[in-house]
């Protein structure tokens, strides 16, 4: 049989039009430059800031610097490997973590790996670790208390669901404490908690693991860590991977998520060292010009949504490290205009045996009473009062003067306040016992009892009103207001309590 030569062409054109092509287009550069961690890439032409850059053998860059002629690349590990003449792949995606639910209770690195020696999670999703904040069309007005269990912060300095309160202060002074506090305190409010450790050493990262074990706070805690070994990229991007993974728990499943960024002073730092790398312009204080938008744009994403975009929240408690009490410096600046109020830790209080050392005075919180249940916002603005004319007068009082009644009163109330707000550390205190406490030092019950046995006093009354008046305990916690029926009950509880104390 023979075939025309039109219907040799027509079959060949039926074949070629229903042949599906899948022809993989791959951009490729090479590098040029390599040292410390930061390449220089030639041939990269339609590359994307933050993609991540593929070299090979399991070696990634995240892409930071686009100009005309190259890529500026900073690398996540294989330093020794890329060389010049290096291929590097583009890989059209930005850098992004696995999330999933089995991510809680686990430890791991900014990109997603393992550090607990268990197997790898389950990815359900990956989230881009830079992402835009959500607008203010969506955000909703910080309204929830998030309870520290702290009672000098619960009561002056109130913490909301979806607010960013900066913990500032210098080394050693109980900053770390206070966040692993709040953290202790989450146990069974449904609050799925994430610690960020950038730039710490390994040591006080299993440290900080192994109290939130011992205290049963690694079932619903995320720790993302990056320690002081590693390169400064992978410091840098363990805040936002942390943040993309409360994101995750937020947008996607409507839930209160607690992140504590320990400490974004180590952060500037590994930007700044990544910055003058890439050639960057160093200005003040050798940081590059945009390092407060290297802030702002982790801090925004800390928000409480509306009810229609599922009311999840994400509560940031950004640390920063001061020198000598200096707030004035470069970074506590910028991160103190970002935040919505501050808990400064004094290293002079620490050192004088106040733990934890919050300065009741230059510590704020920009949303205040409504992040507080009311029968404790009835009780705190007493307490902030107290302790502001205890000040005034302390300054009188150690000239050795004689004292009028009243001045002497308004002292002793002072002293018992600040022997009140002493804390052991991991011994949380639920808001219903710190209602109990606070009425009885706002109130004088205090002041007929030593100094020295204010702390024993109150360990007792606690204890009693459990064993005697736990519906009373009950009905705060419920009913979260001081009713006159409440009241008059806490009353008769510290009298009959006061009893038994002074036999």
């Amino acid at each position: 049989m023979l075939i025309k030569p039109e219907e040799i062409s027509d079959i060949i054109r039926k074949k070629i039009d229903g042949y599906d092509s899948k022809m993989k287009i791959d951009e490729v550069g090479h590098v040029i430059e390599s040292g410390d961690g930061v390449v220089k890439i030639f041939g990269l032409k339609n590359c994307m800031a933050n993609e991540l850059i593929d070299f090979g053998n399991g070696i990634y860059g995240m892409a930071m610097n686009l100009e005309e002629e190259s890529v500026g690349c900073v690398l996540f590990g294989g330093e020794k490997e890329v060389k010049e003449g290096t291929i590097a792949k583009r890989t059209g995606k930005p850098v992004s973590i696995g999330v999933s639910d089995e991510i809680i209770g686990r430890v791991v690195n900014p990109l997603g790996e393992v550090l607990d020696g268990k197997e790898p999670y389950k990815v359900d999703k990956y989230r881009d670790v830079e992402f835009l904040a959500p607008s203010v069309m969506i955000r909703k007005s910080v309204d929830t208390p998030l309870q520290t269990g702290i009672l000098a912060i619960d009561s002056m300095i109130p913490i909301g669901r979806g607010q960013r309160e900066l913990i500032i202060g210098d080394r050693q002074t109980g900053k770390t404490a206070i966040a692993i506090d709040t953290i202790i305190n989450q146990k069974g409010q449904d609050v799925i908690c994430i610690y960020v450790a950038i730039g710490q050493k390994s040591s006080s990262v299993a440290g900080v693991v192994n109290t939130l074990k011992k205290h049963g706070a690694m079932d619903y805690t995320i720790v993302v860590s990056s320690t002081a070994s590693d390169s400064a990229p992978i410091q840098f991007l363990a805040p936002y991977a942390g943040s993309a993974i409360a994101e995750y728990f937020m947008y996607e499943q409507g839930k209160d998520v607690l992140i504590v960024y320990d400490d974004l002073s180590k952060h500037a730092q590994s930007y700044r060292a990544m910055s003058l790398l890439l050639r960057r312009s160093p200005g003040r204080e050798a940081y590059p010009g945009d390092v407060f938008y290297l802030h702002s744009r982790l801090l925004e994403r800390a928000a409480k949504l509306d009810d229609e975009h599922g009311g999840g929240s994400i509560t940031a408690l950004p640390i920063i490290e001061t020198l000598a009490g200096d707030v004035s410096a470069y970074v506590p600046t910028n991160v103190i205009s970002i935040t919505d109020g501050q808990i400064y830790l004094e290293s002079e209080l620490f050192f004088g045996g106040q733990r934890p050392a919050v300065n009741a005075g230059l510590s704020v919180s920009r949303v205040g009473g409504a992040a507080q249940i009311k029968a404790m916002k009835k009780l705190s603005g007493r307490i902030r009062i107290d302790l502001a004319q205890y000040r005034e007068l302390a300054s009188f009082a150690q000239f050795g003067s004689d004292l009028d009644k009243s001045t002497q009163d308004k002292l002793i109330q002072g002293e018992r306040i600040l022997e009140l707000i002493k804390q052991p550390q991991y011994q949380t205190i639920p808001v219903e016992r710190q209602v109990v406490m606070l009425y009885a030092a706002v109130n004088g019950y205090l002041s007929d009892i030593e100094n020295s046995k204010v702390k024993e006093f109150n360990k007792g009354l606690i204890e009693y009103v459990q064993e005697k008046h736990q519906n009373l305990l009950n009905e705060i916690k419920t009913k979260k207001d001081l009713t006159k029926e409440i009241e008059e009950e806490i009353k008769e509880s510290i009298n009959e309590y006061k009893r038994i104390f002074s036999l």
